[in-house]
C-alpha cells in the first residue's frame, strides 16, 4: 500500500450525470468512478496517508467509524489502474 498516494499527472476528469469520467491520456484508457471513487482519487494529493483519507471519507458521508478497508481496496485499484502513483 502506498504511505502518501499521489494522483497521476495528466489525468482529466469530466462530471457525468451519475460519476466522474477520468481520461488516461499516456495510456489512452478511460476509466469510470463512482463519486465517492473519485473523492478517493482527489484526495490522493501525496501528503495525506490512506487513514487521513479514510477519516476525511468518513466525515464527507457522516459516517460512525472510518471506511479504512473499503479505501484501502479503492487505493489499490487506482494504482493497479495507473491513477495514483
Amino acid at each position: 500500500m502506498q504511505q502518501r498516494p499521489c494522483k497521476s499527472d495528466g489525468l482529466e476528469t469530466d462530471e457525468v450525470e451519475d460519476g466522474f469520467v477520468v481520461y488516461q491520456p499516456d495510456r489512452a484508457r478511460v476509466h469510470y468512478l463512482n463519486p465517492t471513487a473519485n473523492l478517493i482519487l482527489e484526495l490522493c494529493d501525496g501528503e495525506l496517508t490512506p487513514a487521513q483519507i479514510a477519516d476525511l471519507i468518513a466525515q464527507a458521508y457522516e459516517l460512525p467509524e472510518p471506511p479504512v478497508p473499503e479505501v484501502e481496496e479503492a487505493l489499490a485499484t487506482l494504482a493497479a489502474e495507473g491513477l495514483t502513483q
